[in-house]
């Protein structure tokens, strides 16, 4: 399936490598200020682009109900193993379409999106971000970040802004409530100039 999803180009070949490099990471890299905006009731999460999990099995171990959508196979299976939990639910799928989750609307407190934005294009950005509105509850969030920096060999990936990205919420109904722009947590990519914007939205 890989090879038919934007944006994965480049994963399923360096599986191994990636799985052992994000087994590294934890859920709680994130600025306090995000980390913050998280639900702190159980809630019904969705982490788009979920690699191997990490932040599913972070979430999960709170006490959310978490639906991990990872197209790419290698990443999917990795993550069911190493991280089993009858609060994660594994779901192929990915943006801009996300049509396995469309009956879906409406479902969510909460969607995630990681390191995911810079592989869509402009146009697959803007169908992205309506189908992304219409998974969330009313009063639901957006949480996201946002890549800046070289890109990797073999990747697609594409600048994207904040404003940009502002502006395509806005389209949809949604209030920026927060704005960070910060470092990577991981020394490699800092020392290849990556910076990360952090965003989250409300509905």
């Amino acid at each position: 399936m890989n090879a038919e999803v934007a944006g994965t180009e480049g994963y399923d070949e360096h599986a191994v490598e990636l799985v052992a490099w994000w087994q590294q990471l934890s859920f709680t890299d994130r600025p306090k200020q995000v980390l913050q905006l998280f639900p702190q009731l159980p809630s019904l999460i969705i982490d788009i682009g979920a690699g191997i999990g990490v932040d599913a099995a972070g979430l999960a171990a709170l006490g959310h109900k978490v639906v991990a959508v990872e197209p790419v196979a290698a990443l999917r299976e990795s993550g069911r193993q190493l991280h089993p939990s009858p609060n994660i639910e594994w779901v192929t799928d990915a943006l801009p379409s996300l049509g396995t989750l469309m009956p879906r609307v409406g479902t969510f407190d909460l969607v995630l999106l990681s390191a995911v934005w810079m592989h869509l294009d402009e146009g697959e950005r803007r169908r992205g971000m309506a189908r992304v509105c219409a998974l969330l509850r009313e009063s639901g969030r957006i949480i996201m970040s946002l890549r800046h920096g070289p890109v990797p060999d073999g990747r697609r990936m594409f600048p994207v802004t904040s404003k940009e990205t502002s502006e395509l919420a806005a389209k949809e109904g949604l209030r920026c409530i927060l704005e960070l722009h910060a470092q990577s947590v991981q020394q490699r990519n800092r020392a290849q100039g990556v910076t990360w914007t952090h965003l989250a939205f409300e509905k």
